[in-house]
Parts: structure tokens; sequence; C-alpha cells
């Protein structure tokens, strides 16, 4: 199991808005996307999605 320390994270490219500083944050491993707001928390909750989970829930944040 990768640790969260060691993660790779990047700004999502869907991480934009009207304050100009929003950051939502991805990091991949296999198995899981997680996801973070870098924000206003980087070391706090994370959402974590498997593959298909993932694939289901872009759509959705695309139109948000």
């Amino acid at each position: 199991m990768i640790k969260p320390s060691n993660l790779t994270w990047f700004k999502s490219s869907y991480s934009s808005g009207s304050e100009g500083d929003s950051c939502v944050e991805v990091a991949t491993t296999p198995g899981t996307t997680h996801v973070r707001d870098s924000k206003h928390n980087a070391q706090g909750p994370r959402l974590t999605f498997t593959p298909t989970t993932w694939t289901d829930f872009i759509p959705y944040a695309s139109n948000n």
C-alpha cells in the first residue's frame, strides 16, 4: 500500500474557477485515484475512487 505522503499530486485540469486560486489535486496509484483540496487543506481529508467510480464521476463533476 502506498502511503499518502508518497503520492505524486498534480493539479486537475478541471481545477479553475472565478476565484483563480481553486486547486483540486489528483494522485493516481494502481487501482485508486486520490483527490484533495489543496487550496484549503492539503493535509486534510481526501476522496478515493476506484477506476470505475472515477470514470463515472468525471462527467458529473465537469458539468457542475
